[in-house]
C-alpha cells in the first residue's frame, strides 16, 4: 500500500486525511466575498434568484445544489434554467438571457459556465439583472463584467486548487453565503435551522467525479466525504434511485461506480433531451418520484448507447478498413463529421475514437437551429486542446465562430463551409504542438503483483485508499497469465478464468469490458501479458476476487 501511494505522490499520512477540518478557506477564492454579499442580500430582501446551469452532470449537480441550499437558507424564490443544447448552445448567451428575463429575476447565478459569457452578461445588465458567475473553465483574454466572478482559474486567484469542478465552486460560494448570513444573525432572527452544507456532499462528489477533473487532495476529500454519506444511506433520493437502477450497491459505492454507471444516466438527459429531467431527479425529496425519474434517465441512456454504437460504426467506416489503417498515416489531429450524427452524442464519439487511435479527435454534428457545425473535442496527454483551438483562432480569424473548454475537452462552432479548412489546420496545429512519440498509447503500471496479494483483503484495502480518478489513478498491475477459459457475456464483455504463469495452480476469475469481438474469444490464445485492476465482485450477496483486465496482449 505504501508503494502504491508513493507512486501517486503521497508522502505523508496527512495526505490521506480526508476530513473536512482542513479545507482551504473560501476567502482565498477571488471574488467570493462579493458573490456572497450579492446572494445574501438577495435572500434577505426576498429577491428572485435564477440559477443558469450547464447540460452535463456537473451542471446538473451544481444547479441542484444551488437551488436546494439557497432555499434552505431562506431564499423564497429560487428557480433554474438550463439551456437546451440544441436550441441555445452552451452558457449564458444573450438568447438565454432573453428567456431568463421573462421570469423577471433580480439575480442570475451561473453554475459550471459563464466565464466566457461576455455578451450574455452585458445583456442581463441591460435588463437590470445582477449576475454572479461561478465557473471552473479556463477564461479567455476578457472576463465578463459580472457583479461577481468566482473561478479558481481566473487571473489573480490564489486559491490553492485549480481543479475544482463547477459543483465544487458553487459549494464554496454557498458556504460563504451561509457564513455571511450567520454573521448577520439571519438564521436566528428568521427561526431557520442553519443548513449543514456537508449534507449536500453527495451532489458534490457526483458532479466532481462525473466531470473528470483532477482528483487533487481537495477534490479527493470532497469526493470521499460524499461517498461516506452515500454509503451510509444518507444520499438524496434521486441518487439512491440512480444507484439502484444501475444495479450498484450503495453500501460500497466507489468513484468508479459514479463515473461509469451513475453519471452517464444523468448526462443522457442533456445529450438527448432536456437536463431538467436529471435536475428534477436529483432535487426530488420523494423516493417514488425519484425512482420514476431515474427510470426515464435509464431509458434515455439506453437510447444514447444505441445511437453512440451506430455513430461509432459509421465513424470507423469513414476512416476506412482498420487493417489498412495500420499502413496508412492517420491525421495527427482527427476531425470527423457526418450530417445526420446526433449533436448530443458527438462528445462520446470523439472520446471513443480518441481512445482507439490515441490522437486528438474532434467530432462534429450539424446544428438543427443554425446549420452550423457543433464540434466536441477530446485530447491526449501532452496536448492542451483549448490552447490548440485558441492558436488556430488567432492565426485564422473567422475560421472558428466560438470555442471554449479546458486541457482535455473542448467545444466549438464552425460554419459548414469552413470544415475542410479547419480539419487541415487542426491536424497542422497538433503536429506543431506534439511529437510522434505522443501518439503512442502507454499504459502506466504499478508493476508485478506477487501472487500472495491476489486476495479479497488486498482488493478491499485498495478500494479503501480511494477515491481513485483523474490524475490519482486506481492501482494497475501487469503480468503474464495462462488463459484457461474465455467467453463473451453481455454482447461485448470477455469473461475469463486465468492463472499467473509463475503459479499456474492459482486460478482467478477475470473480466475485460468492451473487447474487440473480432479478436475475442479466440481459443488459440492460451497466454497473454495483461494489465489489470483488483476488483471486489459482488454477486448474489457473495463477494469474490475478480481481475478487471484493461489490456490483454496475446503471447505467440
Amino acid at each position: 500500500m505504501q508503494r502504491l501511494l508513493a507512486n501517486r505522490g503521497i508522502t505523508h499520512p496527512s495526505d490521506l486525511d480526508y476530513g473536512l477540518n482542513n479545507l482551504p478557506l473560501p476567502e482565498s477564492l477571488l471574488g467570493i466575498d462579493k458573490a456572497a454579499e450579492v446572494l445574501a442580500q438577495a435572500i434577505i430582501c426576498r429577491q428572485k434568484i435564477l440559477i443558469v446551469g450547464d447540460f452535463d452532470a456537473d451542471g446538473a449537480t451544481s444547479t441542484s445544489l444551488a437551488v436546494l441550499a439557497l432555499t434552505a437558507m431562506g431564499a423564497v424564490d429560487v428557480g433554474y434554467l438550463v439551456p437546451n443544447r440544441f436550441d441555445y448552445g452552451y452558457g449564458l448567451t444573450p438568447e438565454i438571457v432573453e428567456v431568463a428575463a421573462q421570469r423577471s429575476p433580480d439575480v442570475i447565478v451561473t453554475v459550471d459556465n459563464g466565464i466566457s459569457s461576455i455578451d450574455g452578461v452585458n445583456r442581463a445588465q441591460e435588463h437590470n439583472i445582477k449576475v454572479v458567475v461561478t465557473d471552473h473553465h479556463l477564461p479567455g483574454d476578457r472576463l465578463p463584467s459580472a457583479d461577481a466572478i468566482v473561478n479558481p482559474n481566473q487571473p489573480g486567484c490564489t486559491f490553492p486548487s485549480k481543479n475544482l469542478a463547477g459543483v465544487g465552486v458553487i459549494f464554496y460560494v454557498l458556504s460563504k453565503v451561509r457564513s455571511v448570513l450567520d454573521t448577520l444573525n439571519w438564521f436566528a432572527d428568521q427561526h431557520i435551522v442553519k443548513p449543514n452544507l456537508a449534507n449536500y456532499l453527495d451532489l458534490v462528489a457526483l458532479g466532481t467525479v462525473a466531470d473528470v477533473v483532477s482528483l487533487d487532495s481537495l477534490n479527493r476529500r470532497l469526493v470521499h466525504q460524499g461517498l461516506l454519506r452515500i454509503r451510509a444511506g444518507q444520499a438524496r433520493p434521486g441518487i439512491q434511485a440512480l444507484i439502484e437502477i444501475a444495479g450498484r450497491n450503495g453500501r460500497n459505492l466507489t468513484s468508479g461506480d459514479i463515473g461509469f454507471s451513475i453519471a452517464p444516466r444523468i448526462n443522457a438527459a442533456g445529450r438527448l433531451d432536456d437536463m431538467s429531467l436529471g435536475i428534477r431527479c436529483l432535487m426530488s425529496d420523494d423516493y417514488t418520484e425519484a425512482t420514476e425519474l431515474a427510470r426515464e434517465l435509464n431509458d434515455l441512456n439506453q437510447d444514447r448507447r444505441s445511437i453512440e454504437a451506430a455513430m461509432q460504426q459509421e465513424a470507423l467506416a469513414s476512416l476506412g478498413n482498420l487493417d489498412q489503417l495500420q499502413n496508412t498515416e492517420l491525421p495527427w489531429g482527427m476531425c470527423l463529421y457526418q450530417a445526420d450524427w446526433h449533436q448530443g452524442v458527438v462528445g462520446i464519439l470523439a472520446s471513443r475514437i480518441k481512445d482507439r487511435f490515441h490522437r486528438p479527435v474532434i467530432a462534429f454534428a450539424q446544428s438543427d437551429q443554425t446549420g452550423e457545425l457543433k464540434g466536441s473535442a477530446r485530447s491526449i496527454k501532452g496536448l492542451h486542446i483549448r490552447d490548440a483551438l485558441d492558436s488556430i483562432a488567432t492565426k485564422h480569424p473567422g475560421l472558428i465562430e466560438k470555442f471554449g473548454g479546458h486541457a482535455m475537452a473542448a467545444g466549438l462552432t464552425l460554419k459548414h463551409e469552413h470544415y475542410a479548412q479547419f480539419a487541415l489546420m487542426f491536424d497542422e496545429q497538433v503536429r506543431q504542438l506534439i511529437d510522434a512519440d505522443a501518439l503512442e498509447a502507454a499504459i502506466i503500471s504499478d508493476g508485478l503483483l506477487e501472487v500472495e496479494y491476489f486476495n479479497l483483503a488486498t482488493a478491499r484495502s485498495i478500494a479503501e485508499l480511494g477515491p481513485w480518478g483523474q490524475n490519482f489513478p486506481e492501482p494497475l498491475f501487469d503480468g503474464e497469465f495462462n488463459i484457461l477459459t474465455q467467453r463473451i457475456v453481455g454482447e461485448k464483455h470477455l469473461k475469463l478464468t486465468v492463472a499467473p504463469t509463475a503459479s499456474p495452480q492459482d486460478v482467478f476469475d477475470a473480466i475485460a469490458f468492451n473487447v474487440d469481438t473480432r479478436v475475442w474469444p479466440d481459443k488459440n490464445i492460451r497466454q497473454a501479458h495483461c494489465a489489470y485492476h483488483l476488483d471486489v465482485n459482488e454477486f448474489r450477496s457473495r463477494e469474490s476476487l475478480q481481475l478487471r483486465m484493461v489490456c490483454l496482449n496475446p503471447k505467440n
